[in-house]
């Protein structure tokens, strides 16, 4: 647990904590599962060997809401790798769903820019993934995928032998990638389960600095603890989509605890990071939450799994659940419903009364959209296009022009201020501008930025 996680639990759970051994190196992202929606005629489908169409499950959308559940998501586009058309749209939508990982058909740098432009938080090249190409790519937006059978590698969609081994190819590109999918073909789409011997040979190569996935015949959540342990995450496919296995068993399968009561604390966030409280979960609660995509604990009073909101009315969507390095305690990542209200007292969090910053800013407005008093200024700026589309233009110049650290903290509030209130007013919320500026962030080729025309001559004139 990080410190934020340990000052929550209470005196009598510190104590509880005892020192542990080192635990295997993990990246950063904890995703030990990493679903996986591959895409033909803009259906999520299954092969059997890449080959066999084993089951076609249609619009990949709903996947993708309940898979986002444990971070990212592979998505892979088999028509662009095997030149016989394109996913683009239907990705494009899933990127918007969930963090997803792409790969199918990247075959350049500029396709592999355009992704990563696009919002894909990595991209996963296989017959491409040669130093020529990753060299001009941001190393840790890059995954080289591995498809291997019996050991040697094959490309141009498992169709070409390259007499080269896994290993050797791990060695030759570790310089240019942040990780390595590697596809164990023999076993794709067979549930034949997984061969421990060879991941952990792997695992060993790959080492410390770089992520390693694996995928085919990944069948049971006891596979995938075996590979979390090795500090390894599992890709899988046919097991979700024929029920097999489902998310919430896979991330509870990894889970561990020190406690008598063998819980795990599990702290409550909104979409914005702010913390709601602290709770209890046991391996139960997360497939129920993760089943229903609502916010499911472990009440220690009534021992017995909590429906958070069931009988006061606020409910939880379900957005993310993490699990922290140790595997001993979670992150229940929520959008709260109802009247809002985390804590049984009736307020939004059990560490304070009412929301600050900027999510209180925007709670308060939403609020105001109906209730506002008339003659009000808020209800004035909603009612009135004109009168707010000034203030935020106003302001703005206002903005630019102040000099000092306290005019610019002044008037950056009032531009944030009214900005929200646009915002309020067309239905956008604080997680929508979050998820833009996140989505944002992931470009790696960037506009000049230069000011309109207009603008800078309406500057001039003003000065």
């Amino acid at each position: 647990m990080n410190k934020s996680e340990i000052l929550l639990l209470t005196f009598s759970d510190f104590r509880n904590v005892k020192k542990k051994k080192r635990k295997p190196f993990r990246s950063a992202r904890q995703n030990m599962i990493i679903p996986s929606i591959d895409l033909i005629k803009g259906h999520a489908v299954q092969l059997v060997g890449g080959k066999e169409m084993k089951l076609d499950a249609g619009d990949p959308r709903p996947f993708a809401e309940t898979f986002r559940v444990a971070g990212e998501i592979a998505v892979v586009d088999l028509d662009a790798a095997l030149s016989k058309g394109d996913n683009k749209a239907v990705i494009l939508d899933l990127i918007k769903i969930a963090p997803c990982r792409v790969g199918g058909g990247i075959r350049d740098v500029d396709t592999a820019l355009w992704w990563l432009n696009q919002g894909a938080t990595k991209i996963v090249l296989g017959t491409a993934a040669v130093p020529e190409i990753l060299s001009q790519l941001p190393k840790e937006r890059v995954i080289a995928a591995l498809d291997a059978v019996h050991g040697e590698v094959v490309v141009k969609g498992w169709t070409t032998k390259t007499g080269k081994t896994v290993k050797d190819q791990i060695v030759e590109l570790k310089p240019y990638v942040s990780g390595f999918l590697v596809t164990f073909v023999e076993r794709e789409g067979r549930l034949q389960g997984v061969d421990m011997g060879a991941i952990a040979e792997l695992a060993e190569v790959v080492g410390k600095e770089h992520r390693l996935t694996v995928a085919g015949g990944v069948t049971t959540v006891e596979d995938v603890a075996k590979i979390d342990a090795l500090g390894v995450d599992a890709q899988v496919g046919m097991a979700l989509y024929t029920n097999i296995m489902d998310i919430g068993s896979a991330i509870a399968c990894t889970l561990k605890s020190d406690r008598p009561d063998g819980l795990y604390p599990t702290v409550v966030t909104d979409e914005a990071g702010k913390c709601l409280g602290l709770v209890y979960s046991s391996k139960e609660s997360v497939v129920e939450s993760v089943r229903t995509l609502t916010g499911v604990y472990y009440s220690r009073s009534r021992k017995e799994i909590w429906h958070k909101g069931k009988t006061s009315g606020d409910t939880q969507k379900l957005k993310k659940i993490e699990v922290d390095c140790d595997r001993d305690a979670l992150r229940f990542v929520v959008e709260q419903g109802g009247a809002g209200s985390f804590c049984h007292l009736k307020q939004r969090s059990c560490f304070y009364a009412a929301d600050t910053g900027l999510t209180g800013l925007m709670n308060t407005l939403e609020s105001r959209k109906t209730t506002a008093p008339e003659g009000s200024y808020t209800k004035k700026l909603f009612e009135d296009s004109a009168l707010l589309k000034a203030k935020l233009v106003e302001e703005a110049y206002e903005l630019a022009d102040a000099k000092t650290k306290q005019e610019v903290t002044g008037e950056a509030a009032d531009v944030i201020y009214f900005a929200l209130v646009a915002a309020a007013k067309a239905g956008v919320t604080i997680s929508d501008i979050e998820k833009e500026l996140d989505l944002r962030s992931l470009k790696v080729s960037r506009r000049k930025g230069d000011a309109k025309a207009n603008i800078l001559a309406e500057i001039a004139m003003k000065e």
